[in-house]
């Protein structure tokens, strides 16, 4: 149970996490954000595997995938009404 939530945390606070929001803040449409954020979380799971699937813990990047999409949807939702304030 600590591992699901040390991964969750610290995908929440790493790259797919940030830079998620970050990118999603860069556009208007939710599926583009969600896309990017969940690009970050692949890209940003197979970085630290050293690009070897046969490094790759499935368990990391399905979390690391989520948070992106969530993360960049955040941001997108940011924008969307920081823009109409």
């Amino acid at each position: 149970m600590l591992e699901i939530f040390g991964t969750i945390g610290g995908n929440a606070l790493g790259l797919p996490g940030l830079l998620g929001v970050a990118l999603g803040m860069m556009t208007r449409h939710i599926w583009l954000a969600a896309l990017m954020g969940g690009l970050v979380g692949i890209v940003e799971t197979f970085l630290f595997a050293g690009w070897q699937f046969a490094n790759l813990e499935m368990l990391e990047l399905v979390v690391a995938i989520v948070v992106g999409v969530l993360a960049g949807c955040v941001g997108c939702v940011i924008r969307l009404k920081g823009a109409s304030v």
